[in-house]
């Protein structure tokens, strides 16, 4: 069955979205691989709940990604129970399994002789879906990971940047409507804002599926953004510590977990903290093709030198000077505006607005419906009564 995506309000956030992930449970799940003395994984039980997203991270070889793979079958456990939903899947054929989990791993993983459309189709069509369903299907991914489906569903691979490919094997992974996503180190190719613009998206796609996710990253920084709850594995996959980022922060189960996240505790902090938390400005904004000395007339009245511009659909795609705006019209600007979703953190704003001639960051919503703009007036405010409310 289809999820169907529910749109956001007019603040750009999605009204109660019922929950599509599945519950899974490991129980004394152990790999031990031929002529190993120590198992890569001993003895391994939590449960992940539905629709949440839970992050594996630890040092090298300490058993995560095997941890991962053995949810779907990819890699066989040696003994012990995995159950989706309540069901045994060392009951169900590999293939069955795995058509009902998503799987997105680093660099998107796509067919490179396959168009975009056609990459996403690959399990649909395994499953039988009529061609209608699919079209309609690619489209509604595409649209939902920001790429215009007009524009990118007849392009290869090659012809996407590293980012967009990795926004198509996210896309692919959803494609069937899968209740469990698995992904391994999916943003660690790309450069840094893009990875920062990923991880965005994930979120954003996240508050409107409500999938359960399980992703291995080797990023503390990363683990605390994106996840509901970390897992902190030591060697064997054994579990140092496994629960909120807050609690993880704030009180670390051991040295080891201590170690991990480092003694710049306090400063992380910042990656807990969302722009939710801050007031957005309100610049003065334009739509594409409205009469420039209109814009400029409002822009001036307001006392900003500055204008968002906006697509027909309330998406920024530009923040240029009022001396830029040349002709009769508002045209859509040439240069890549960098966003941040508003579950962005703290840190993500900091980092876009040192890039940022304007000294702020513009913010949207859910399908990148514009909400307003970060400063650093705003995040240092923040910080300051943050820091304040601390001392007391």
């Amino acid at each position: 069955m289809t999820t169907d995506l529910t749109k956001p309000d007019e603040s750009g956030a999605t009204g109660a979205t019922e929950i599509s992930g599945a519950e899974i449970v490991l129980e004394d799940v152990v790999k031990r691989y031929p002529g190993q003395k120590v198992p890569a994984v001993q003895s391994l039980s939590l449960t992940i709940p539905a629709g949440e997203i839970v992050m594996f991270i630890g040092p090298s070889g300490c058993g995560k990604t095997t941890s991962l793979k053995m949810i779907n079958r990819l890699i066989e456990p040696t003994s012990g129970t995995i159950r989706i939903d309540g069901e045994d899947i060392g009951g169900q054929s590999e293939n069955h399994l795995r058509r009902k989990i998503g799987y997105v791993i680093q660099g998107g993983s796509l067919f490179p002789h396959m168009t975009v459309g056609k990459n996403i189709a690959i399990v649909p069509k395994l499953l039988g879906w009529d061609q209608a369903r699919i079209d309609k299907r690619i489209d509604e991914l595409l649209d939902l990971v920001s790429l215009d489906p007009s524009r990118y569903r007849d392009r290869y691979p090659r012809e996407l940047s590293g980012g967009q490919q990795q926004r198509v094997g996210v896309a692919r992974g959803l494609a069937a409507d899968p209740p469990v996503i698995l992904m391994d180190e999916p943003f660690g190719a790309v450069d840094p804002i893009t990875r920062q613009r990923l991880q965005d998206e994930l979120l954003s796609i996240q508050r409107e599926l409500r999938k359960t996710i399980v992703c291995v990253t080797h990023d503390i920084d990363e683990a605390i953004k994106l996840g509901d709850r970390i897992l902190i594995l030591e060697e064997g996959a054994k579990i140092a510590q496994y629960d909120t980022p807050e609690v993880i922060l704030a009180a670390p189960a051991n040295d080891f977990v201590a170690d991990f996240v480092g003694s710049g505790s306090s400063l992380k902090q910042l990656t807990l903290t969302r722009i939710t938390d801050v007031e957005l400005r309100k610049p003065t904004t334009a739509t594409i093709g409205e009469q420039v000395t209109v814009v400029k007339e409002r822009a001036e009245a307001n006392g900003d030198r500055s204008v968002i511009v906006l697509d027909a659909r309330g998406r920024p795609v530009g923040w240029p000077w009022l001396r830029q705006l040349k002709g009769e019209v508002v045209h859509e600007p040439t240069e890549d505006l960098v966003n941040l979703d508003h579950r962005a953190t703290l840190n993500d704003a900091l980092d876009t607005m040192l890039s940022s001639s304007h000294g702020g960051a513009v913010v949207t919503g859910d399908r990148d419906q514009y909400l307003g703009v970060v400063d650093f007036a705003s995040v240092t405010d923040y910080i300051r009564t943050m820091e304040a409310e601390a001392g007391e």
